[in-house]
Order: C-alpha cells, then structure tokens, then sequence
C-alpha cells in the first residue's frame, strides 16, 4: 500500500531539489551509439557528477550492477523496437514490473508515441504497466512522445503528457515545447511530474543548459535526458553543472 509513496519519495525527497535522471536505454533501439559504447565507465561518470537515476534495459543491468551506488535509483525501461525494422516507433513491452522488482529496480519505465497507427497498442502496454506497478508499488515513467510532423505542437505535448498520467503514469516525460511558458503550461495541466527530454542533440552547451534551467523554472520535476549529456566529452564537468540547477545549487 505504501510501496510506491515510498519510492517516490526517494526520487523527489525535496520540494527543492529536482530529479536528474539519464536514460541509458538507447542500444536496443538505435544500437551501441556514440557516448553508450561500454555502458559502466559512462554509468560512473554520470553518478560522480551528481545523477540521481539511471534507466536502463533490463539485460543491461547486469553491466550497471558492479559500479551502482547505494544512493543511486534504478530504471528498468521495457519498451522496445530497433531501427533494423518497418515499425521503429511501434514499442511493445519485453519485461514486466515484477521482472524489475527483481532486478532491484526503484522505477519501471514504458514508452508511448502519440499520434501513430500503433498509439492504441502502446495506450493498452501502459496500462497493463500501471495496473502491475500498483500492484507491486512501484513508481511508472511515461516517455511520451508525439511522433508526427515536427514532434508535437505544444497543444498536442500537453495533450500526450496528460494522457499518458491518466492512463496511470506517476512521472511523464515529454519534450520541451519550445519555451518556458508553454511547459509552465503543460506542467500546469499535468497532475503528475514532468520531466524533459533532450531530443536532437543541441550543438550549444549553454543553449542546453539554458533549457535545463527554463524547465525548473517552469515548474518541471527534473530532467531525463541521454545524448545531449552523454555524447559531450567530457561527461563529468556538464553533469555536475546540470546537478547544481537541479539540486538547488544554481
């Protein structure tokens, strides 16, 4: 009963402090891209610099286990698809709550891309996710995504992240609408908390940042952002700068 209040309450601990959370889940979709070549080096750097929480694949864990902090909060992301087929953006669940429970898992993570043939299925996998978290108390992350034309009008962001929390998702992740006014908006409109992903990798360090600290701002709950932190060499410097926003610093 008091399972997940528990947990969610090691994720966000502070009104004060925001999550930081890195996504390491992208081989299965895109392959052993750059930045993601050996997960545990890169797994130590990010907690060095201040991570709060690492998401990763299930088989992937075997590799995070070894240089996992105790203070650390774990992911198990069981949505999948791979770039080799004709249905990329079609995720269908490879691993279930319990699987993740036992894997020692503080969150289980589905993805949903609205606006696609395939949104009824992936609707339907997120709330087979939800009723299985509620069952076993554990915390559910939506990454929801609108997966046409540009990658959702703001309107259409707000409408996916207020889907994806009323069909049972405890924190939603979403892309930044464009400006700090339009996700105080869908912060404001979605009763869970919002994280933002990083999307295309941003060319500007400082742009990036600037995003980061605009999302706090906003009210957003924290990040969940892969490649514009872990394809920038070195990882460590950006993540302890990210940390200092989101943990109240700067």
């Amino acid at each position: 009963m008091y399972g997940k209040t528990v947990r969610l309450k090691r994720l966000f601990p502070d009104p004060r402090r925001r999550l930081f959370s890195v996504p390491l889940d992208h081989p299965v979709s895109m392959g052993p891209i750059d930045g993601l070549e050996e997960l545990a080096p890169l797994a130590t750097e990010l907690q060095e610099g201040g991570a709060d929480l690492l998401i990763v694949t299930k088989g992937a864990v075997r590799e995070l286990v070894p240089v996992l902090e105790p203070t650390t909060r774990l992911g198990v992301h069981v949505s999948a698809s791979t770039s080799l087929g004709p249905t990329s953006n079609r995720k269908v669940l490879v691993g279930t709550a319990e699987e993740a429970v036992s894997l020692g898992a503080d969150l289980l993570s589905v993805q949903v891309n609205f606006g696609i043939p395939e949104e009824p299925d992936m609707l339907r996998d997120l709330g087979i996710a939800a009723d299985e978290c509620r069952r076993l108390g554990l915390p559910l992350l939506c990454m929801a995504y609108v997966k046409k034309g540009t990658g959702g009008s703001p309107d259409e962001l707000r409408h996916a992240a207020r889907a994806a929390a009323d069909t049972g998702a405890d924190i939603v992740k979403t892309s930044y609408p464009g400006s700090r006014d339009e996700f105080a908006k869908l912060c404001r409109t979605t009763p869970v908390p919002v994280l933002i992903g990083g999307g295309v990798r941003l060319d500007e360090e400082a742009e990036f940042l600037r995003i980061v600290s605009d999302s706090v701002a906003a009210g957003g709950g924290g990040i969940c952002i892969g490649r514009n932190l872990f394809q920038r060499r070195p990882v460590g410097p950006l993540a302890r700068r990210i940390a200092e926003v989101l943990h109240g610093g700067g």
